[in-house]
């Protein structure tokens, strides 16, 4: 194997366990089983990739989801992985941290960029360029939020890789001064690697906490009661917006220059 493309082939069905043409055009990314479960669930289809370091499930509408993982690293992997089937459209469904007295829980954002902190993406591209979503993309997202009558907010979210900051003042301080909206794991990478590999991306990211308050640390019970009272709502406003955006969507270009 001696290509990028060889190697992508290769370990797509080795992560995940399920063969190449299996994936649809159209693929929705996650951090939990639980997403997977419900959509496997609702279309009658099987997971595969339990037991493996990714489990993925394809509709019979052709639409994909798989859980990558947690962390940056993880995110890079997927998107690099990907390259071998080369989707027209990914949307990363994740959770985040709000930083805004605007941002509550349950409230859903569509970044506009993310900041690099993570360092994952310097792999990729000079630290100069910028992580961006796939505007097109994002547009048809956020038609389907409104559809629904929900709260959403547009802004910057920071990006990193360090888990345990909630304790640290002089991080805190670090982002208040970012002026970002949100915080996660996992976006900007998506972002780049994205662009790196020319494959269209957007993320619609789910306030599951606001780590900025000693009270509004998240912990496994404050989680599970945004799981009950948001998760499906977010899993399915991803499945409606990655289904259509194929037939009714406008066409997502990349353009060289």
């Amino acid at each position: 194997m001696l290509s990028k493309l060889d190697i992508a082939k290769n370990w797509l069905p080795r992560y995940t366990g399920m063969p190449i043409d299996r994936f649809g055009d159209y693929v929705l990314l996650t951090n939990f089983s639980n997403y997977v479960t419900e959509f496997a669930e609702q279309f009658n289809c099987d997971i595969h990739g339990v037991g493996r370091p990714m489990q993925a499930a394809t509709n019979n509408a052709g639409l994909t989801i798989v859980n990558f993982g947690i962390g940056s690293p993880n995110a890079a992997t997927i998107m690099d992985l990907l390259g071998a089937r080369m989707p027209d459209g990914v949307l990363f469904l994740g959770k985040c941290g709000g930083l805004k007295h605007s941002t509550e829980i349950g409230h859903f954002v569509l970044p506009i960029a993310a900041i690099r902190g993570e360092g994952t993406s310097d792999d990729y591209f000079a630290p100069e360029v910028p992580a961006l979503p796939s505007f097109k993309l994002h547009k048809f997202v956020s038609d389907k939020v409104v559809e629904r009558d929900l709260e959403y907010r547009t802004g910057v979210v920071y990006t990193t890789n360090r888990r345990l900051w909630e304790h640290d003042k002089k991080f805190r301080g670090k982002l208040k001064r970012m002026t970002a909206l949100a915080i996660d794991m996992e976006t900007a990478t998506v972002f780049i690697v994205g662009h790196h590999n020319q494959i269209a991306r957007g993320a619609l990211l789910l306030v599951s906490d606001v780590p900025t308050t000693p009270e509004g640390v998240k912990t496994e019970a404050s989680d599970e009661v945004v799981t009950q009272n948001y998760a499906k709502m977010h899993l399915q406003i991803g499945i409606e917006a990655m289904t259509q955006i194929g037939t009714d969507g406008e066409q997502i270009k990349h353009f060289t220059y």
